[in-house]
């Protein structure tokens, strides 16, 4: 098991990684062009043939899933799925629909039968986003036209490429755990520095092919002090100076308790930068508002942060993503 390190040499190793990184303590100032220039600079546009539309889960081969699958040892797994909310709420305006159609009375008493219905796209409910979800200068992924979308549903990166799955190496990144707080304040940006900071505690490395979850608390704080509205309040987040980082390791996938970006963002002009370098620039699918309380109190029990990740999402024809329920499995 991974032994943790103090405190003390945590902090004296964010300042170290922080002063080789070149990022100050507070989030450098960037522009719009600063994110329209790493958009060009981190591109996976063609990486994989101009007609890809799996971006870089392309990165989870056949060898990557029989290392993941190596991770089990335990036989545990849990939940990264929030429970679907029914009841509206300043972060929820359009709450998960469960009604029931048949309930054990009349002509149908031998069977229970209901419906759902959902919106998923937001900050409520556990979703997966595909790469179509995001136009950017008239684009998406790999060059293809924001007129492949129409109302019909998408002819080009729909979620039905991914139908097949997800099972890959999961790694949780628990900024609040490395900051020693209990969740982290909204519009709290985390930066690059942080990041290569909790690998060096955790004493893990993130590689090629592996999906990242990043804990802010988000859900603890909200049990503590109720739902709040992000557009007047904000949510914690990658800061736009991270997306570099998520090249380098060459993750396949992103995911996070909230929205990945940190809102508001910092950058005039573009609220979310994150979400416009990963799935436009890099291909990367991302996975928001996970609940990462669970998995934070195993790994930490554990000592152990990374897993087998298994993920299925919906095989709807021409969809812009999906609702789903991430497993991670010890």
């Amino acid at each position: 098991m991974t032994k943790f390190i103090s405190h003390a040499a945590v902090v004296a190793l964010l300042t170290l990684a922080i002063t080789a990184s070149g990022f100050a303590e507070e989030p450098k100032a960037m522009t719009s062009q600063d994110v329209e220039h790493l958009a060009k600079e981190l591109s996976n546009w063609g990486r994989w043939g101009k007609d890809d539309q799996l971006g870089t889960l392309n990165l989870i081969t056949a060898e990557k899933r029989q290392e993941a699958a190596k991770l089990v040892k335990r036989g545990v797994s849990v939940s990264l799925a929030r429970n679907a909310e029914t009841v509206e709420a300043a972060d929820n305006p359009k709450p998960f629909g469960h009604t029931m159609l048949a309930f054990g009375k009349g002509s149908t008493g031998q069977w229970a039968m209901d419906n759902y219905s959902v919106s998923y796209h937001g900050l409520a409910h556990t979703h997966m986003d595909s790469l179509c979800h995001l136009f950017h200068n008239g684009k998406m992924y790999n060059g293809f036209s924001r007129d492949e979308v129409q109302e019909s549903g998408t002819k080009k990166l729909g979620i039905q490429n991914i139908k097949g799955g997800i099972f890959t190496r999961g790694i949780l990144i628990d900024i609040p755990r490395l900051r020693g707080v209990r969740f982290l304040e909204p519009g709290s940006p985390i930066l690059p520095a942080e990041l290569t900071a909790w690998e060096e505690r955790a004493g893990i490395k993130v590689r090629s092919g592996d999906v990242i979850f990043i804990r802010t608390g988000r859900w603890a704080r909200r049990d503590l002090v109720g739902p709040w509205d992000a557009s007047k309040h904000g949510l914690a987040g990658l800061h736009a100076s991270c997306a570099p980082w998520l090249r380098s390791r060459d993750i396949a996938m992103l995911g996070s308790d909230a929205a990945a970006d940190v809102i508001p963002s910092g950058i005039p002009g573009v609220s979310h930068p994150i979400h416009v370098l990963t799935l436009h620039a890099m291909g990367i699918h991302i996975f928001d508002n996970c609940d990462l309380e669970e998995i934070a109190r195993v790994a930490a029990e554990f000592e152990q942060w990374e897993f087998l990740l298994t993920a299925s999402p919906l095989a709807v024809q021409g969809g812009t993503g999906s609702p789903l329920n991430p497993i991670a499995t010890y």
